[in-house]
C-alpha cells in the first residue's frame, strides 16, 4: 500500500514534465526559497482526487479511520473550521432549532448564521476560583432537550481552549435519547485516547461527528485537520449525516487541495499508528515532571480543574498584581517563550510530543524566577475579573434573525454607545474566537464593558469594521 508522501517523493524524482497546475512546476528557481515545490502536484493521474477519493486518497482517509476507530473519516485541508460547517449544516435543515455551547468557536456561530439557525444556547459551569469557564453539564443538556422538543443537532466543544474537557459519554446518552446528533468540536483533542495519561476522545465515547485539528497538537502542518462520523444506532432511521456532511465537505473545502499538506496528514497518522505510544510514553512523563516542577509555584498557580488535558499548561496570575498579557509580554520579551494565548488572568502555554526537555525547562525556569519576584498579597489597581459566560449572555436577549443581506439599514456606535441596541456584527476576541456578542442580539452593558476591558489590557478584539465600534440595526 503506497504512502502519499513517497509517492510524491518519487514522483518527483522521475523523469515525467507535467504542463499542468500548479504554475511553480515543482521548482523553486524563480523564488529562490526552501518550499517543498517538488512534491506539490495537482490531481494527474495516479494521485486520486480528494472530492472523489478512491485510489490512494481513500486509502489514506481509511487508515486514518481506523487509527481513530472512526466509521467514516474525511481529510480537512482547509482546517477544523470546514469540518465545524459542514457538521453543522449537514446534521441540520434550515431554519432548525440547535443546541449550541456558548462557548463554541465563531465558526459554530457562522454555520448558524450561513443556515439560518435557531440557536439555544447552554452555558459552562464557571470556576469562579480560578476565573476559568468550566465543563458542559448533561444536566444543562438534559434540561434544553426537554424544553425544547424540536432541537435537531447539539454542539459542543471539548476540550475547550483552555484544556477543560466536558462528560462526552454522559452527554452522548443524554442526546441520543432525543434520536439528534451530538457534534463535538475536538479541535483542540487529536492527541486524545491514544495514552493513558491522557483523556479519551470523543469517538470512543460516543459522539456522532468529531472534528480535530491535527496541527493544533500533533506533528501535522498548520491547517490540516480531520472529520470523523459515526452515525449511532440512536439516531432517528431517516437521519443521513454522513451523506449530507459529505455533500458540504464537497461545496466547502477548496477544489484544489494541497497534496503537500495531504501528504503530512498521511505521515501524521502514520506515525500516531506506529511509532505514537513510544513518542506518547516520553512526553507523558516530560510533562508530568514539568507539571511536578510547576507546583513549586507560589503566587503564580498552575490551574488544573476537575477534567482537563493534561497538555495545556495553563497559569494563573490571580492575586499576583500582574494580568495574563503581562506575564505574557515577560516571558515574550525577556525570556524569549512564545505563549499560546493570554487572557486576563492567566496565560496558556501548548506542549505537544515534539517539546524538548529544554524547552520545557526554559518555560519551568522563567515561570519560577518571576514568580520569585512576585506578592501574593498584591493587588492589581484594576482587577481584570473575568465574569461568568451566563452573567454577560443571559442579558443579551435575542431579538431577531440577522442574515447576511438582509438589507437592514446599520450604523456604527462606540461600544459603550451601543448597549441596548440589536449587534449585525460579531465581536470576540481572539485567540480563542468565542463570540462575546453575536448578530441579531441585543448588546448588553455588561458585554460592551468586557470589550473595553479587553482592549485596554491590550487584546486582540475583532469581527467588528471600525476599531471601538459595532455595527448596530438602525432603531433595532
Amino acid at each position: 500500500m503506497d504512502n502519499l508522501y513517497k509517492k510524491l517523493r518519487d514522483y518527483s524524482r522521475s523523469d515525467y514534465y507535467g504542463f499542468h497546475m500548479p504554475g511553480h512546476k515543482r521548482r523553486g528557481i524563480l523564488t529562490g526559497c526552501d518550499l517543498p515545490y517538488s512534491i506539490d502536484i495537482t490531481e494527474i493521474e495516479g494521485f486520486d482526487d480528494l472530492h472523489h477519493a478512491r485510489g490512494i486518497l481513500k486509502e489514506a482517509e481509511e487508515r486514518a479511520a481506523a487509527l481513530y476507530h472512526s466509521l467514516e473519516t474525511h481529510y480537512l485541508i482547509n482546517g477544523s473550521t470546514t469540518g465545524i460547517l459542514s457538521a453543522v449544516m449537514g446534521c441540520t435543515a434550515k431554519g432548525d432549532r440547535i443546541l449550541m455551547a456558548r462557548n463554541c468557536h465563531k465558526s459554530v456561530y457562522h454555520a448558524v448564521l450561513m443556515h439560518e439557525l435557531r440557536p439555544v444556547y447552554i452555558y459552562p459551569e464557571f470556576y469562579a476560583d480560578v476565573e476559568l469557564n468550566g465543563p458542559v453539564k448533561p444536566k444543562d443538556i438534559e434540561n434544553a432537550l426537554d424544553k425544547y422538543e424540536d432541537i435537531k443537532a447539539v454542539v459542543i466543544t471539548s476540550p475547550t481552549y483552555d484544556g477543560v474537557i466536558s462528560d462526552i459519554k454522559s452527554i452522548a446518552a443524554v442526546v441520543h435519547r432525543k434520536g439528534i446528533p451530538l457534534i463535538v468540536d475536538e479541535a483542540h483533542g487529536a492527541h486524545l485516547g491514544f495514552h493513558p495519561y491522557f483523556a479519551k476522545n470523543s469517538v470512543s465515547l460516543g459522539a456522532d461527528v468529531v472534528i480535530h485539528s491535527l496541527h493544533k497538537t500533533l506533528p501535522a502542518l498548520t491547517q490540516t485537520a480531520l472529520i470523523h462520523i459515526n452515525k449511532n444506532k440512536n439516531l432517528k432511521e431517516n437521519l443521513d449525516i454522513s451523506g449530507e456532511i459529505t455533500q458540504y465537505l464537497h461545496m466547502l473545502q477548496t477544489s484544489s487541495p494541497s497534496y503537500v499538506l495531504m501528504a503530512g496528514i498521511d505521515e501524521c497518522i502514520e506515525m500516531m499508528s506506529y511509532g505514537g505510544h513510544m513518542y506518547l510514553d516520553k512526553y507523558a512523563v516530560l510533562l508530568q515532571q514539568t507539571r511536578e516542577s510547576l507546583q513549586k509555584l507560589n503566587c503564580l498557580k498552575l490551574l488544573e480543574t476537575e477534567l482537563y488535558d493534561k497538555s495545556k499548561i495553563v497559569i494563573s496570575v490571580k492575586g499576583t498584581g500582574i494580568t495574563g498579557r503581562q506575564l505574557y509580554m515577560t516571558l515574550l520579551e525577556r525570556y524569549h517563550l512564545q505563549m499560546e494565548m493570554a487572557a486576563g488572568s492567566y496565560v496558556i502555554a501548548m506542549t505537544s510530543m515534539a517539546d524538548t526537555k529544554e524547552g520545557m525547562k526554559r518555560l519551568t525556569d522563567a515561570l519560577l524566577e518571576i514568580d520569585a519576584g512576585l506578592s501574593s498579597e498584591k493587588k492589581l489597581s484594576v482587577e481584570f475579573l473575568l465574569p461568568p459566560l451566563r452573567q454577560i449572555y443571559t442579558s443579551a436577549e435575542t431579538k431577531e434573525a440577522v442574515g447576511r443581506g438582509s438589507g437592514r439599514r446599520t450604523q456604527s456606535l462606540e461600544w459603550g454607545k451601543s448597549v441596548g441596541k440589536v449587534s449585525s456584527e460579531y465581536a470576540y476576541v481572539y485567540p480563542p474566537g468565542i463570540p462575546l456578542i453575536v448578530p441579531g442580539e441585543e448588546i448588553s452593558e455588561e458585554a460592551a464593558a468586557l470589550l473595553e476591558k479587553y482592549r485596554d489590557q491590550g487584546f486582540s478584539v475583532e469581527g467588528m469594521k471600525e476599531e471601538g465600534k459595532i455595527e448596530v440595526l438602525i432603531n433595532g
